[in-house]
């Protein structure tokens, strides 16, 4: 097989893996354990499904390990076609990983919360209840912050691809209509939070345009070219 062609599957693999791992515990799990605006309900949902948001904790430490082993095979496959974006898809995608391991800590202090341990009997359960919702809620805002390096990422790689030669250019401008998505809301969030929703549901619909990449070097890797003649 083409070396290219190889090297972009691969980068397809490791990309498929996290687009699989990564929707537990960013999606799936805080749907079924969050209920928004009610304390009590969340925290009852934690008590009697501790298992369930562990498992979402796994998926998000799994699947930006993944993203680790994603970014460098997509380096090592379009290092020839420019260095200096490559490097900078390379950073953007690295500075989200310190801010979801930190922000798993959140998780971990509601699990504590509602675990019932004895040094919390200073605490009524109102006020448990109360404070464990909270860090679920900074919980899902530390995502907020994490995705703006996750639209950010998509721009160099668009760029890289839309050079290459060897991946159809559209899939570059896919790229960059995902990444903007993904800052849109991000922004919308963290400064007029009233538009979050709408401009949350919007963003969601394009950051669709992630996908087809995924795919693409999965099964078609790359044309067969050489990676030290790319495209002007």
């Amino acid at each position: 097989m083409n070396p290219i062609k190889k090297q972009a599957r691969v980068a397809g693999l490791w990309y498929l893996l996290l687009g699989i791992t990564a929707p537990i515990g960013l999606v799936y799990v805080p749907a079924k354990l969050i209920v928004p605006g009610n304390a009590t309900a969340t925290a009852d949902h934690l008590r009697s499904s501790e298992s369930l948001l562990r498992i979402g904790i796994g998926s998000e430490l799994f699947h930006q390990v993944i993203g680790i082993f994603l970014v460098l095979a997509l380096y090592r496959l379009f290092k020839a076609v420019n260095q200096k974006y490559a490097v900078l898809m390379v950073i953007f995608s690295l500075l989200g990983l310190p801010i979801i391991f930190v922000n798993v800590l959140n998780d971990i202090a509601a699990l504590v919360l509602v675990s019932g341990a004895d040094f919390l009997s200073a605490f009524d359960k109102r006020q448990l209840d109360a404070l464990a919702y909270l860090f679920v809620r900074l919980h899902s805002q530390g995502f907020t912050v994490a995705s703006i390096f996750w639209g950010l990422w998509l721009f160099p790689f668009g760029i890289l691809i839309i050079r290459s030669g060897f991946i159809p250019r559209v899939l570059g401008i896919l790229l960059f209509i995902a990444g903007s998505a993904y800052l849109a809301s991000s922004f919308t969030s963290l400064v007029v939070p009233r538009y979050a929703h709408a401009v949350g549901q919007f963003a969601m619909f394009l950051e669709i345009a992630e996908v087809p990449i995924i795919f693409w070097l999965l099964i078609w890797g790359a044309k067969t070219r050489a990676l030290d003649a790319p495209a002007s």
